[in-house]
């Protein structure tokens, strides 16, 4: 008796904790959990929001990940940034990407994971009622960082613009501080840096940031980083965008005076972006 009591006051207690999430909006239709492809065993999965209005057949990726962690708390940072009401109010889908977390997946496979995810949503286009040639990208922080690295590395991506927020893009050049390398662990190893030698750690450090991968003009990027991260130094972002106009791409720096990580007012920075999106998404 006593055994099932104990049992039922830990599910009330899992269920208490678990986020109320609203399954649909004025704006949006919520399908949860689309399988999108299998890596050892593990399933990927996104997260469909279409709009309740009229579509206009633009499809946005958004890759979910903080602190290289997908999941449900920034879902909730996604939500409370307005970025599906936002998009899927003006006629846009949205794919909710969840690439994977640092405890199971090092930082090049959650970047292969958006690529598959790319490949799925154009594969099944038609059926999600998007144009697979008229794709943007989108993702804050760590998702950020795995989306430019997909791009920089992963030339058939076919993604038509990406707008992201304060994304790190150097590992070996970050802010005026000491690189993070000792920080990054399972993100460069599948089982971390232990018994790797600082060349090692280096060399591969080097291979997962973006700005250091880009060897060809990639699709037009938009960066929004706040001039007051101290999680991520504005640095990041300067130092991406000079890079990808010096490889003869499309790059865009706006910086948000007092913007932390992230900031209060974000959604009005997400409508930014989406009207950056209406225009490099035409036909």
């Amino acid at each position: 008796m006593r055994m099932a009591v104990a049992v039922l006051v830990f599910l009330a207690l899992l269920a208490s904790d678990r986020p109320a999430v609203a399954q649909d909006s004025t704006t949006w239709r919520r399908q949860e959990n689309v399988v999108y492809g299998v890596v050892s065993g593990v399933g990927l999965v996104m997260d469909v929001f279409t709009p309740t209005g009229p579509a206009n057949g633009l499809g946005i990726v958004d890759v979910l990940s903080g602190a290289w962690y997908s999941e449900d708390a920034q879902v909730r940072d996604h939500l409370r940034a307005k970025i599906f009401d936002t998009y899927c109010a003006r006629g846009y889908t949205v794919f909710m990407v969840r690439p994977g977390s640092r405890t199971v997946f090092t930082a090049e496979a959650m970047a292969a994971h958006v690529g598959r995810a790319v490949a799925y949503i154009r594969a099944h286009a038609a059926e999600l009622r998007v144009d697979p040639d008229r794709l943007g990208m989108t993702g804050a922080s760590a998702g950020g960082h795995l989306a430019l690295l997909a791009l920089a590395t992963q030339p058939d991506l076919r993604i038509r613009a990406a707008a992201l927020f304060f994304p790190p893009t150097d590992f070996l050049e970050f802010g005026t501080g000491a690189p993070p390398l000792d920080r990054l662990g399972g993100l460069l190893f599948a089982g971390g840096v232990a018994g790797r030698t600082a060349d090692e750690v280096s060399r591969k450090a080097g291979e997962i940031s973006p700005a250091r991968r880009v060897t060809r003009a990639l699709p037009p990027v938009l960066l929004i980083h706040g001039d007051a991260d101290a999680t991520v130094p504005l640095q990041q972002s300067e130092k991406m965008v000079r890079v990808l106009k010096e490889a003869g791409g499309d790059a865009r720096l706006i910086v948000k005076p007092g913007g932390g990580h992230p900031w209060m007012t974000l959604p009005e920075e997400v409508a930014v972006m989406a009207d950056w999106f209406g225009e490099r998404l035409k036909p």
